[in-house]
């Protein structure tokens, strides 16, 4: 999948394409129904497939304070739509000058003439431009004057009525229900990063862990969970991991430390996937490293139970 970081440098091979548009953040059943029907129109009109999302998402531009958020920061966005077989992705820089552009110029100026776009697929609750003054009657009326298509997805659901979002999904995840998060995603909650160097206590204890920072990932409950890691190679290795403070070291940064089941390869500096499965107990403070030793032992114990049925 190609991606470009402006529309401008759009190469003309992808003029005249069927594009999907939204934040997509997560990628989850809900947004791949959106992409999906622009691959589907696509391959009916033989015409090129692709993305249109904003980076960095717009709350993050609006409300500079809001904690952590994400369940998919650009990079691992990026790997999940290219998943879906897309042809390229376009993730327009979102800034204070970007938003305050009418949804008329987004629309003449911006998918007419510079992607030239062909045929523009949205979720029922897409808006844009100006305080967000643009809707999809607009896409369709503006697209009817202007000569593009336009299709409306409407909202996707479980059988119990539950709505396919990313605001669901959050929810999820801080409460820690990672099977209920996994439902709407679609596969499991993961965070991916570069092996970083901790602290180096796990080896030390018999627990060596790989250590990732969380940057702008949504914060899970802080806890303990059962997990199943995608190496460089491809390979995945089931594990155990921590993802919290660390309260028995005085942690102030949170971090997730995987302690990888019989693996013993240097992984330094290398990215990893890990899917956090189930939550196993929150996280808390030891008196000492043989109370924590004794309960990690156990942790890996219940993670192997929980892994050997998956």
């Amino acid at each position: 999948m190609r991606i470009y970081r402006q529309a401008k440098s759009l190469q003309s091979q992808h003029h005249g394409a069927v594009i999907a548009v939204g934040n997509f953040d997560g990628v989850h059943r809900g947004h791949r129904t959106v992409i999906g029907e622009a691959g589907r129109i696509a391959d009916a009109s033989g015409l090129p497939w692709g993305v249109l999302t904003f980076e960095p998402h717009p709350r993050a531009v609006f409300q500079p304070d809001l904690d952590p958020f994400r369940l998919t920061p650009f990079r691992a966005k990026a790997e999940r739509i290219a998943e879906m077989g897309v042809d390229f992705m376009i993730a327009q820089r979102f800034d204070m000058d970007f938003s305050r552009q009418s949804a008329t110029d987004f629309i003449e100026d911006y998918l007419v003439a510079t992607l030239k776009v062909h045929h523009v697929i949205a979720g029922y609750d897409f808006k844009f431009g100006h305080k967000r003054q643009g809707s999809c009657e607009t896409l369709l009326a503006e697209g009817q004057k202007m000569g593009f298509g336009f299709t409306v997805v409407a909202a996707a659901s479980d059988d119990g009525g539950g709505l396919f979002s990313s605001s669901r999904t959050r929810d999820l995840i801080a409460a820690g229900d990672m099977a209920a998060a996994a439902a709407v995603l679609g596969r499991p909650f993961s965070i991916s990063g570069r092996v970083a160097n901790g602290d180096k206590r796990g080896r030390t204890i018999g627990f060596p862990t790989a250590n990732l920072g969380l940057n702008s990932y949504i914060r899970p409950v802080f806890g303990v969970y059962a997990v199943r890691a995608t190496m460089p190679d491809g390979s995945s290795v089931d594990g155990v991991a921590n993802l919290g403070l660390r309260p028995t070291f005085d942690g102030t940064a949170p971090r997730l430390e995987v302690h990888l089941f019989d693996f013993d390869a240097d992984i330094y500096g290398q990215r990893i996937d890990v899917a956090l499965l189930e939550m196993i107990r929150p996280e808390k403070k030891f008196d000492g490293l043989d109370a924590l030793k004794a309960q990690i032992a156990r942790d890996c114990d219940k993670a192997r139970e929980i892994l050997a049925n998956r």
